[in-house]
């Protein structure tokens, strides 16, 4: 640890839903230096909300049967227990909301199929939202969350996994080119309780996502799995935190990334806190990177503290550089033109990755989307 470095048991420190306890960010701070902010559009500093003009992200449920959906009014009890606001952005989604989605999966039900929820953006001002998925005692679950066309919008998704509940829950960000999207996930699981998440980003002219876990119980389990692809000019950033607090559990983070074109820019921040009565933890996170050509950057930061020496396993891993020589000088001495077996390596790359997504329709969709980029 440098001379002017925290601990991350520091750095996440400050939460609060009163936007006045946080000040404006400058690009300063670690939690902002990596994010250009002059393309927030003002999500940032107030003056999205101060300029009053609104935008509209329009929210369906396509709902399994067992699972009961609400829209409710801000001063809803059970909104804000999950996850409280660590920085100005996600407090000022949660202070600017109006309505907010309640998904509940009731004791002991096992959803028949996976719940849709569409996100639509249309028009150029700021929108707010707010997302509860609430998974009661052993029931077992699965949500996608499918972010569609144009929008500046901020949100907090809140997922509330009770004991031995199981929540399996994928992210898709297929946003417009002019879109602009930052978002909080926080997964708070109970008493041997599973949790898998996946976050497909490929749209979107500044995506900035921060999913994060935290414990209540032992045997806690987490996965936390994401696939990017970046093109010229994107700014796609992933800061995640898994917080071990409880003894006996486990979380395993597995991110990866391709970029092309100039100015693509990547972002991975991977945290993870193994605290002092978390004994027998498991954990390890991993990112890479796969850099197609010049001007393309990746930053990535795996971050890991360990307060107490009885862990089970722990571990953290980040690479980032060009396609293998090798493995295209392989394939070509197999007779596979040079374009076709780049395509191939890349997609074995992020496809290993992608084949881990449990819907179908969402994991044909993605790797429809990654041949189209390759095909640029």
């Amino acid at each position: 640890m440098g001379l002017n470095e925290k601990p991350l048991s520091t750095l996440h420190e400050k939460a609060s839903y009163d936007l006045a306890d946080f000040e404006v960010p400058t690009g300063r701070e670690e939690q902002w230096r990596f994010t250009p902010l002059s393309r927030l559009k003002g999500l940032h500093d107030g003056k999205a909300v101060a300029e009053g003009h609104v935008g509209h992200v329009k929210v369906d449920v396509d709902a399994a049967p067992e699972v009961t959906v609400e829209t409710v009014g801000r001063d809803d009890p059970r909104l804000g227990k999950v996850y409280v606001p660590s920085d100005r952005v996600s407090a000022q989604a949660y202070t600017s909301f109006e309505k907010a989605t309640v998904l509940t999966v009731p004791r002991e039900a096992v959803t028949s199929r996976p719940t849709v929820v569409t996100l639509t953006g249309a028009g150029d001002g700021a929108a707010f939202g707010h997302l509860l998925v609430r998974v009661e005692p052993m029931a077992e679950a699965v949500i996608v969350l499918d972010h569609q066309g144009s929008a500046v919008y901020s949100d907090n998704v809140e997922f509330d996994v009770g004991d031995g509940a199981t929540l399996r829950v994928v992210s898709l960000q297929d946003w417009q080119d002019d879109a602009v999207h930052v978002s909080h996930h926080h997964a708070r699981l109970g008493r041997d309780a599973t949790f898998r998440s996946f976050v497909v980003t490929l749209g979107g002219d500044l995506v900035r996502l921060s999913p994060s876990v935290s414990y209540t119980g032992p045997g806690g389990d987490a996965d936390l799995l994401g696939v990017y692809f970046v093109d010229a000019g994107q700014h796609l950033e992933h800061r995640l935190l898994v917080d071990h607090s409880r003894p006996n559990c486990r979380s395993n983070v597995d991110y990866r990334g391709a970029l092309q074109g100039q100015d693509a820019h990547a972002v991975w921040i991977g945290d993870v806190i193994i605290r002092a009565e978390a004994e027998a933890t498991d954990t390890y996170e991993l990112n890479r990177n796969l850099i197609l050509t010049d001007g393309a950057r990746a930053d990535s930061v795996p971050n890991l503290e360990i307060l107490t020496g009885e862990v089970t396993g722990a571990g953290h891993a980040s690479t980032s550089g060009r396609l293998d020589d090798e493995h295209l000088f392989y394939l070509q001495a197999r007779g596979i033109p040079y374009d076709e077996a780049r395509r191939l390596v890349i997609r074995g790359f992020l496809g290993e990755l992608v084949e881990k997504i449990e819907v179908e329709e969402i994991r044909e969709r993605v790797m429809a989307a990654l041949e189209a980029e390759l095909a640029r």
